[in-house]
């Protein structure tokens, strides 16, 4: 580990080089404040000691400067100096600074201070690290902005939802139960691949969140958790973006392998939160909304983006729209308008 060390006297700077160095950790010497800021920025230094009264910026200047700066904030920071009086104690702690020890100092107790100071930063650098893996590892099945909302308040993390108003998009593969008869396993599962990463970079480009992939399809939520006043709108550009890109996306493969994306869009009440088991949850939307938004996608062919007329309501733009007219469901007495999206109108 390595010790910042900046103090403009050459007697005092030496004593303290000395004693960290006779505790097992290397030195970074500086002579001024704007040198002791330029190494904190290059040196990545585990703890910066610093005396107060410096030329060039003081001790506290650079302390406000490196506790300002999120590259260098978790560097740990001991003020080191002549200054005893309670004012300056409070000036150093008000600016971030971690410790305090005033001149004339005990070595064995500076040697304690270096030693507590630097366990405490090892410590914490695990959990950053453990917590960055966490976040990434499950950033791999669930969406980013559901990660984010987890980690702020961990406490989200059990069974239980509520209700609430959301748009649901289901997307699918048409053909795909065809040519999965004919194809090799591997290659099956690469042009799949291939196709849900497309679909998901977009969704997640409109603040969607991923729910859940039901084979060849695709299931986002919008309007959760991160509250979007144009998530009905969202949604439908999202698929009007995913079947634009569909025309280059089709060049990597062979005619066979250039399906079709169709979509479903439902805007209505929902239960959102976290479903399962105690120890095997997912965050997700169930209720009557849901199945609307699947049905919606069944009934579409030819890459067609079909959203019920909840949906268009919701939309304050104008669209480019062909009336479907009203349609039977599966699992619905009443039947539903539906509309085809064409393109936004302007």
């Amino acid at each position: 580990m390595k010790v910042l060390v900046a103090d403009d006297n050459a007697n005092s700077r030496q004593l303290v080089k000395d004693i960290v160095e006779s505790i097992g950790y290397e030195t970074i010497l500086a002579y001024d404040g704007p040198k002791a800021l330029v190494a904190a920025q290059t040196q990545s230094p585990d703890l910066i000691i610093l005396d107060v009264n410096m030329p060039g910026m003081s001790g506290f200047e650079v302390c406000a400067a490196i506790k300002a700066d999120p590259k260098l904030a978790q560097i740990p920071i001991l003020m080191l100096t002549a200054l005893a009086d309670v004012e300056n104690r409070v000036t150093g702690l008000g600016l971030g600074a971690d410790d305090y020890l005033s001149k004339p100092f005990s070595p064995r107790e500076l040697a304690a201070r270096v030693n507590a100071r630097l366990r405490t930063k090892a410590e914490a650098d695990d959990l950053r690290k453990t917590k960055e893996l966490l976040r990434q590892t499950f950033e791999r099945f669930v969406s980013p902005v559901v990660v984010e909302k987890l980690m702020q308040d961990p406490t989200q993390i059990k069974l239980g939802g509520q209700i609430q108003n959301v748009t649901v998009f289901f997307a699918d593969l048409e053909g795909f139960t065809s040519i999965s008869e004919r194809t090799d396993p591997e290659k099956l599962l690469h042009i799949l691949n291939q196709y849900h990463a497309l679909i998901v970079s977009v969704i997640q480009n409109y603040a969607g969140t991923v729910d859940k992939f039901i084979g060849d399809g695709v299931m986002a939520l919008y309007n959760t958790p991160l509250h979007l006043d144009d998530h009905a709108l969202r949604a439908v550009i999202t698929a009007l973006h995913i079947r634009d890109a569909l025309a280059e996306f089709y060049a990597q493969f062979e005619p066979e392998y250039r399906m079709r994306v169709n979509f479903g869009i439902h805007t209505g009440p929902a239960v959102v939160g976290n479903v399962g088991a105690p120890n095997l949850m997912n965050f997700t939307a169930v209720g009557d909304t849901v199945n609307l938004a699947a049905r919606l996608q069944d009934l579409s062919s030819g890459g067609r983006i079909l959203i019920s007329e909840a949906c268009y309501n919701h939309i304050e733009v104008p669209l480019r729209i062909t009336p479907i007219g009203y349609q039977t469901v599966k699992g619905r007495k009443e039947a539903v308008m539906i509309y085809e999206v064409l393109e936004l109108a302007s």
